[in-house]
């Protein structure tokens, strides 16, 4: 089952479309990665899905149900969300903040506790939030995100202006929920490696549309597999090899070759060898994550 999907939603401020025919799926447990540029849409896409922002066109499902105006409220219970900047009362101490929280929605007492335990803000529970860290606010924010236990959590951005332990921290949290509480995760985020270190599907979106929406696995599939190949004469070298059947290209100062297996490879060497060609250098290499990412968006991308 699919806990949130989109059909053809679009977005448009004026005469700028800026979500375009979206079709997202986020599976039932899955921590899915919203990535894409800065201005591809990916906010706007989960205020859409929020409730916060009114779609132009196409339709919403959360929990298996369209989102209409009239159950809009009551499918949200289920929906905890950090959008942006956290929201705090800067006077009031962490606890204070999510009593509020906890009181506005009729929650049980325990959970203020527990999610304070979650975020590991138990020990700084009775200092003001003004004094707060940023990191110690993005934390409060997810607790206030976590305060219903709901099912679906909406993230965006969570790990903007964190430091190196930080980031570690927010991603261990957040890699944590699905297995400990049974939450869906939908985190969008700029960073590429981010996204590779957590998530387990993923959906692209460039200039308002989705490029690749898939798991994480079948990202990393796309890379291709090639050996390089420089010697002391690469023209000879690949006219050789070209002779003899092996599909070979020429790459600047370098030889690309298709995946051999070793048989293969060593036959190649002792070639070139009795050619009087010596090898330089032999090695595997593969299209990284981010090239790919380029590729789908058009080198439009923050790494």
């Amino acid at each position: 089952m699919n806990l949130v999907e989109t059909h053809t939603l679009c977005k448009r401020y004026g005469t700028a479309l800026r979500v375009k025919d979206l079709n997202l799926c986020v599976p039932e447990g899955a921590i899915y990665g919203f990535l894409g540029p800065n201005g591809a849409g990916k906010s706007t896409t989960l205020k859409m899905i929020l409730g916060l922002v009114h779609p132009t066109s196409g339709s919403i499902c959360v929990f298996g149900q369209s989102m209409t105006s009239q159950n809009r409220l009551s499918l949200l219970r289920q929906v905890g969300s950090l959008i942006e900047s956290p929201a705090y009362y800067g006077h009031l101490t962490a606890e204070e903040n999510l009593q509020v929280i906890q009181q506005l929605r009729n929650l049980p007492e325990k959970n203020v506790q527990e999610v304070l335990s979650i975020v590991r803000l138990e020990q700084q529970k009775n200092k003001k939030v003004s004094q707060f860290s940023l990191g110690m606010k993005q934390r409060l924010g997810l607790a206030a995100a976590l305060i219903s236990y709901p099912k679906l959590l909406i993230l965006d951005e969570p790990t903007n202006g964190l430091d190196p332990a930080g980031i570690q921290e927010m991603r261990e949290l957040i890699l944590s929920l699905p297995a400990q509480y049974g939450m869906t995760v939908l985190v969008s985020s700029h960073l590429l490696s981010e996204i590779d270190q957590l998530a387990t599907h993923v959906g692209i979106i460039s200039n308002g549309a989705l490029v690749y929406q898939d798991t994480l696995e079948q990202l990393h599939l796309r890379s291709e597999h090639h050996l390089a190949l420089r010697t002391t004469n690469n023209s000879a070298a690949y006219h050789c090899l070209a002779q003899r059947g092996i599909q070979i290209q020429q790459q600047d100062d370098w030889l690309a070759l298709p995946p051999l297996d070793d048989n293969t490879t060593a036959v190649i060497t002792h070639t070139l060898q009795n050619q009087n060609i010596d090898i330089l250098r032999l090695e595997e290499r593969k299209k990284s994550l981010e090239d790919i990412f380029l590729d789908l968006t058009g080198g439009a991308v923050s790494l």
